[in-house]
């Protein structure tokens, strides 16, 4: 099979519902990153129609509504491939931006605290780009076991370790600390879950059945739970003009500016993603 062949097979894919997985355009890309990611084609080779027989296992894992990053194991990020699987988020073009934009501002930054890391990506990412000691925390041991299996195979320098975001208590900051030099930061990072289970409505089932909703979802009635946690943790622990970033939930952008300058952060600066999108936030501690 072509890659029309195939991107018409899928466009004509249907979920558990009846529904329509994708339509034509959606299905052509993920015909693509299948034949390029997984079957080794060039833009030459999609184009000038040449066939393959396509893995069947890996095939049917699409054609099932399988995420194409899930089904060959693999996703691209700032130019990487990062392991994937499931019980870690896929990585996305939003957060390649939020890694852009300290990059940018990582002059003079020696270390690094990334919270919630998933697939590591960020972490990896701002270790090998900047030359910071970076750190990565998770409470999950398959996003642990990700982030450490990235790092090890792109060559990046993290510590791992495991954390749970909301219960980032002093005492725990204490336990960490190796002999008597508190544990400081000059950057603090996270992209916590930040979708309210109302919102389930309006997103993808394929989103839904696959990606861990401990990386997603936070309750109706206090959607800013994971950055009050961290915020407060980083009031504590960054160093005098340390920066806290964090990926968001454009609808709370605003609740989230006034959050951090309660807690005492300035320099408070929203940015937006490529789409227009409100999708990241920057508070810095005096």
């Amino acid at each position: 099979m072509n890659y029309q062949q195939l991107s018409k097979t899928l466009a004509e894919a249907k979920d558990s519902y009846g529904k329509a997985l994708y339509d034509e355009h959606e299905a052509r890309a993920i015909v693509r990153v299948f034949l390029e990611d997984y079957h080794g084609f060039t833009l030459s080779d999609i184009f000038s129609g040449r066939s393959v027989e396509p893995d069947a296992e890996v095939w049917g894992k699409i054609l099932s509504g399988m995420p194409i990053q899930y089904a060959v194991g693999r996703a691209l990020f700032f130019g990487r491939y990062f392991a994937v699987r499931k019980g870690v988020l896929i990585p996305r073009p939003e957060t390649e931006e939020l890694c852009e934009w300290i990059i940018g501002e990582s002059n003079n930054t020696d270390s690094i605290l990334d919270i919630g890391s998933g697939s590591g990506c960020i972490a990896v990412t701002l270790a090998l780009e900047t030359g910071a000691e970076v750190t990565a925390w998770d409470i999950a041991d398959t996003a642990l076991a990700t982030t450490l299996e990235n790092a090890l195979a792109l060559g990046a320098k993290v510590n791992v370790e495991k954390c749970d975001a909301l219960n980032i208590s002093m005492e725990r900051h204490d336990a960490l600390n190796s002999g008597a030099t508190d544990r400081r930061w000059d950057t603090i990072v996270s992209n916590p879950p930040y979708i309210c289970h109302k919102e389930k409505a309006a997103m993808e089932h394929n989103v839904l059945d696959y990606e861990p909703s401990l990386a997603l979802f936070v309750p109706d009635d206090d959607p800013l739970l994971f950055y009050r946690a961290i915020a407060r943790y980083a009031t504590h622990t960054l160093l005098p003009g340390g920066r806290l970033y964090f990926e968001i939930n454009p609808l709370y952008a605003k609740d989230l500016v006034e959050m951090l300058a309660k807690e005492g952060f300035t320099d408070i600066t929203l940015r937006n993603d490529l789409y227009g999108r409100q999708r990241m936030i920057r508070g810095t501690i005096s």
